[in-house]
């Protein structure tokens, strides 16, 4: 069966690594995670990937805490290269290549985000990590992710979550909660539901970039979404109404 996408962004939470650790990185979801990534990148799709740092710190919620909000940020990018560099570290384990690229030079452990060597290394068939969110404050790593998949042209961003989808309301508060197959951006707008920051999805509106949400810590479910017809999550589409 033919794959559905040629080339696609993956976004993880940082908040995903922590599986059923309080803090750190869970050494079994980032085996999982490896595995996953590289069943699909076998199949042929061009891999990239943004990692949110949430699992080491919250730059906004250490703003709101006293700290310096553009310092907080920095530090939240710096974390999102901590859990990059240990995805990176998987998946060669695995004998996947990899290239780490950072939106903030540092040369000893990764390369400068440059948009074109992105584009040949996935032409080449190595998976692409963007670590360092876009090197900016007041930006976050779904806008880093919106904004990496428009610049090399992705045919889908892929939001791997802890839930199964998008709700009409949150799922673990109200269990009779519904949940959509497929979703306009104008109603994710509409209805303020909580799938990438305002920015993100703008970014994504103007560039009619598809978003699917679907949950990443059940197994094979990547796999699904990329290379069959199967429905899993809830794909956010954008149409000229």
């Amino acid at each position: 069966m033919a794959n559905q996408y040629r080339r696609i962004l993956l976004k993880v939470s940082g908040e995903a690594l922590l599986g059923e650790q309080g803090h750190g990185i869970d050494a079994d979801i980032l085996e999982q995670y490896a595995n996953e990534i590289k069943a699909i990148h076998e199949e042929g799709i061009e891999v990239s990937i943004v990692i949110g740092g949430g699992n080491i710190f919250r730059g906004v919620k250490g703003a709101t805490e006293g700290m310096d909000r553009v310092q907080g940020d920095y530090m939240g990018m710096l974390a999102t290269m901590i859990n990059s560099m240990a995805l990176q570290d998987a998946m060669e384990r695995k004998g996947v290549q990899t290239r780490l690229m950072s939106a903030i030079r540092m040369e000893e452990i990764a390369e400068p985000y440059i948009r074109r060597r992105a584009v040949r290394h996935l032409e080449k068939g190595r998976v692409v990590i963007f670590g360092a969110g876009t090197g900016n404050p007041y930006f976050t790593t779904d806008t880093a992710a919106s904004l990496r998949a428009i610049e090399i042209e992705c045919d889908v961003i892929l939001k791997g979550t802890r839930v199964d989808g998008i709700y009409n309301e949150d799922p673990e508060k109200n269990p009779d909660a519904k949940k959509f197959d497929t979703i306009s951006g104008a109603d994710v707008l509409k209805r303020q539901l909580d799938v990438m920051d305002l920015t993100a999805i703008t970014l994504c509106r103007e560039n009619k970039t598809p978003i699917i949400v679907f949950n990443m810590n059940v197994p094979d479910n990547l796999r699904k979404v990329v290379c069959s017809k199967e429905p899993v999550g809830t794909t956010v589409v954008w149409d000229e109404t």
